[in-house]
């Protein structure tokens, strides 16, 4: 089972970008601890486009079990990755590592919510485990 992990804008810096908010904990060491779980591949990009091309790419493939996806300030903000997540057929789930309703008004409205298997919010990198427990979970 391979699950993909999808990082947006700005999520390149974690470990390093306001620890107040986002912590301390690399990528790094989160994928460490989830490659335990199941077979994780890994994908940041501070462009759109690049996100855009590889829902595209990994949301027609059956060996993907689910997609957790990160999309980062483009989650308030981006039709186009609503669309595209809308289009493919494997299962995403929406993950923030911070509670995006405790934050800025402008962050607490999602333009993927709706099209996402799930919602994770809050726990820190924490999130992101629990985002592939619920895919390793869902139906396929």
């Amino acid at each position: 089972m391979k699950i993909l992990i999808i990082n947006g804008p700005n999520l390149n810096l974690l470990g390093k970008r306001e620890p107040k908010i986002y912590g301390t904990q690399s990528m790094d060491a989160i994928l460490d601890e989830l490659s335990e779980l199941c077979e994780i591949e890994y994908f940041q990009s501070n462009h759109e486009g690049a996100i855009i091309d590889k829902l595209h790419a990994a949301g027609f493939d059956a060996s993907y079990r689910g997609i957790v996806l990160n999309a980062g300030a483009y989650t308030h903000t981006s039709l186009a990755i609503a669309d595209a997540i809308a289009a493919i057929e494997v299962p995403v789930v929406e993950v923030h590592i911070s509670n995006i309703h405790a934050r800025e008004e402008i962050r607490h409205k999602s333009m993927i919510s709706s099209v996402c298997y799930g919602v994770i919010a809050g726990f820190g990198m924490q999130s992101y485990r629990l985002g592939v427990e619920a895919l390793m979970r869902c139906e396929p």
